[in-house]
């Protein structure tokens, strides 16, 4: 039967990691846990399921963290979970399935991955694929019976377990932190990270978070703009014209925003000016930019501002007109 090793990053885990080991232990061949500077009791938790606890300086980087945990695995395959993830018995049932059916080819399984909206950082949706278990050692393979090449793209099977991701509080805080960190170090973040900050600004970032990405998403979009590199664009004005709104700068609100509706006509952009008009007590224009969010733009980063945000504004206020 095919062999799991279960990989953890952990820090102050002692209220959840017994919950997510006992879903996981009677699944697993081995479990490897990294401590990456716990003070509390996880550490001692953690020797109550395996004697594969190593200590990990932190630097900001969850994926050298991650590399590390995975150098130490043996097994087949590589499951990789945080503590405040649950299988429950319907999915433990599931995963123990495709355990003992898991066909050699396939390198990345993916999971459902169901987030309840008030804990979610930078997903849109209760429901997303992530890829959760890794094939260990990958092989190379020869295909195409003429000018063949080596298959580059891993085989990828998309499963029918959840996880559910049950978290004590949300850690966008650290999050900022390390984007910022990243940014000062190279002086630029990369485009798929940039995305993510985006979106975790939006998902759940306060006004001093959107203050403090001013300065990065200025530069993004100067370095970008020649490039026309939309998607990044797009995200970037998204960023500073909301940040002038929520600063009350009318005018350079609306600087960033008619940028951004000329090439970008997104819901983020058409529900902040609704809110403007709303706020200065023009109800009819605002009406008419939150129907525009709903029905004539879409969302960049954040769903809620073509859907449910709009939708809401529109029935209180149609109620008064």
């Amino acid at each position: 039967m095919t062999t799991f090793s279960l990989c953890m990053i952990v820090r102050n885990e002692e209220a959840v990691l017994s919950r997510c080991l006992d879903s996981l232990k009677d699944l697993m061949d081995e479990i490897i846990i990294v401590d990456t500077g716990s003070t509390d009791g996880t550490k001692e938790i953690a020797a109550k399921y395996t004697d594969f606890i190593y200590d990990y300086t932190w630097i900001d980087d969850f994926a050298a963290a991650r590399n590390f945990a995975f150098e130490k695995a043996h097994c087949d395959y590589i499951y990789s979970a945080d503590a405040d993830e649950v299988l429950d018995a319907v999915n433990q049932k599931r995963l123990a399935m495709l355990k003992k059916a898991m066909l050699p080819e396939i390198e990345i399984v993916q999971m459902h991955y169901l987030t309840q909206e008030k804990d979610r950082t930078t997903q849109n949706f209760a429901d997303e694929y992530r890829p959760k278990l890794f094939k260990r050692l990958r092989t190379f393979t020869w295909i195409h019976p003429v000018h063949e090449t080596v298959r580059l793209n891993p085989v990828v099977f998309d499963s029918d377990i959840e996880i559910l991701h049950l978290p004590q509080s949300k850690h966008s805080k650290r999050d900022f932190t390390i984007f910022t960190k990243v940014y000062e170090k190279d002086g630029t973040l990369p485009p798929e990270l940039f995305h993510m900050y985006a979106r975790e600004l939006f998902i759940c970032g306060t006004p001093e978070d959107f203050s403090d990405a001013r300065v990065i998403a200025q530069n993004i979009f100067e370095s970008n703009a020649e490039k026309e590199d939309w998607d990044i664009l797009q995200e970037a004005l998204c960023i500073l014209s909301h940040c002038y709104y929520l600063q009350n700068d009318s005018a350079t609100f609306f600087n960033f925003a008619f940028k951004a509706l000329h090439d970008f006509p997104c819901s983020e952009i058409c529900y902040d000016i609704g809110m403007h008009f709303e706020e200065i007590g023009d109800i009819k224009e605002a009406c008419y930019w939150y129907e525009t969010a709903l029905n004539e733009a879409t969302a960049a980063i954040d769903a809620r501002t073509g859907d449910d945000w709009p939708r809401a504004r529109l029935s209180k206020l149609k109620k008064n007109l």
